[in-house]
């Protein structure tokens, strides 16, 4: 593709952002970075601290439907949805509408001051969605982390024990507890402890890894097999875990892991957590990825694509476990803001009425045949692995299971330059992920994958 063509392809439908139309079609008019992105990047270098990084370095204008378009006019297609964020399509008109109709009444009263019905109702909503037919409650937070943390405050008061267990190759942010819990050193925890105590790893299930082939049974008693041994089962109060973990490399544990782990916690007085926060809201080709194994968690953390790109995140849990904290022991002066709380009524209208979980399948029938064909004409292809529209290609040194993450970073930067934005991730760096809006049209994801297709095949 030449700087300066309009487009490669007939759009397949245009989408809104701030009432104007964002045709749905890669485009690249300058270089890239241009010469506005450039500009702003000297700005940012004297303002912005240089421990905040970002992967593509661009400026954003406008996004709608499948692409995101710089403030030089170039237009990406969109394969990481900010993160898994704009699942329901970025600047959605449904959600605009109601955070719009929101703050023109109000913007904030904090709900712990004088409560307004929108947080009622998400919570109204959490409760009927998340896996279980059980009585639950919900608190409303602002970010990922912050679930992750109150999550561990409810377990702890519930239970009256203090351990936390998690996995190995598992994120769960960036606050002081959520890095202790977090596995990964660079660039999450290098420097910042000491961390939070009382935080015990145990083995994950990670098929590509395991030295010899084991069930997802077996893996799930090789981890209890150490909490019992180096912890003590009436010490734990949770056990923490990804449905698929998400920084970790988008590993799918093997078939089992995640019933037979919810088996010992039931045994053992356990909490289990369900870290629903990337893998939430029909992402995996389910409301949420518990569900695939029939898993009902105890508590379900939840952010990200809950509100269509509004900052908002949740705790929901069996009644009685919520309902363990004092009162005044839950809230945050900007948790459950009511136009956040707008935006993921709407955004969660657009899941259930558009049937986004059947978009996230129809999604992986589309690229998983396209990516296994290309893991077979490709040497570093390890694995093709995911669900739904979250979906990863792992990046090997041929012939082996040794990570890559030069070539990872190589094919995304590619990428990058060809106008389509696709994100990495992985323990070791080594992992392209895939996590496109459940909106994207049929023909803008086929092209991502050409573009992607002709960035691998490069390195082969």
């Amino acid at each position: 593709m030449t700087h300066g063509s309009a487009t490669t392809h007939r759009p397949d439908h245009t989408a809104t952002a701030g009432g104007a139309a964002v045709p749905q079609e890669r485009r690249l008019r300058t270089e890239i970075p241009g010469p506005r992105s450039r500009a702003l990047a000297e700005r940012r270098a004297a303002v912005v601290a240089a421990g905040v990084a970002s992967t593509l370095p661009v400026y954003v204008d406008r996004a709608g439907g499948g692409v995101v378009v710089d403030v030089d006019g170039n237009s990406f297609i969109d394969l990481g949805s900010g993160i898994a964020v704009t699942s329901v399509g970025n600047a959605a008109p449904a959600v605009a509408r109601a955070v719009q109709e929101q703050v023109g009444r109000f913007t904030h009263t904090c709900f712990m001051v004088t409560p307004y019905e929108e947080y009622v109702a998400v919570c109204e909503a959490l409760a009927r969605l998340t896996p279980g037919d059980h009585d639950k409650r919900s608190v409303l937070l602002n970010s990922g982390a912050e679930a992750v943390e109150n999550a561990v405050k409810i377990a702890r008061r519930a239970t009256g024990r203090d351990a936390v267990v998690v996995l190995d190759h598992a994120y769960h942010g960036r606050t002081n507890l959520t890095m202790a819990m977090t596995a990964k050193a660079m660039p999450y925890k290098t420097g910042f402890g000491p961390f939070a105590g009382e935080v015990y790893r145990v083995p994950a299930s990670y098929p590509l890894r395991e030295p010899v082939a084991i069930s997802g049974e077996e893996a799930a008693r090789r981890a209890t097999a150490v909490i019992e041994k180096q912890v003590g089962a009436d010490q734990v109060a949770c056990v923490v875990v990804e449905p698929i973990q998400g920084e970790g490399g988008f590993v799918v544990p093997a078939a089992g892991f995640l019933p037979a782990l919810e088996r010992w916690c039931r045994e053992h007085g356990v909490l289990l957590v369900a870290d629903e926060i990337q893998t939430g809201f029909a992402r995996t080709g389910a409301m949420f990825a518990s569900d695939h194994e029939g898993v009902v968690p105890d508590l379900v953390t939840t952010a990200k694509g809950i509100a269509g790109g509004m900052p908002l995140a949740a705790v929901t849990g069996r009644a009685e476990l919520m309902d363990a904290v004092h009162a005044g022991g839950l809230g945050g002066t900007y948790g459950g803001n009511p136009a956040a709380c707008a935006a993921a009524l709407a955004a969660i209208d657009l899941y259930e009425r558009e049937d986004l979980a059947g978009a996230a399948r129809r999604i992986e029938a589309l690229v998983v045949p396209r990516l296994k064909a290309l893991a077979e004409r490709a040497p570093q292809v390890a694995e093709v692995r995911g669900r739904g529209a979250m979906l990863a290609v792992e990046i090997t040194r041929p012939g082996g299971l040794e990570p890559d993450p030069a070539e990872t970073t190589r094919i995304a930067r590619a990428c990058a330059a060809e106008g389509v934005l696709v994100l990495t991730c992985g323990t070791y760096g080594n992992v392209l992920r895939l996590l496109p809006p459940l909106v994207i049209g049929e023909d803008l994801l086929l092209e991502g994958l050409d573009v992607l297709e002709r960035a691998v095949l490069a390195g082969a």
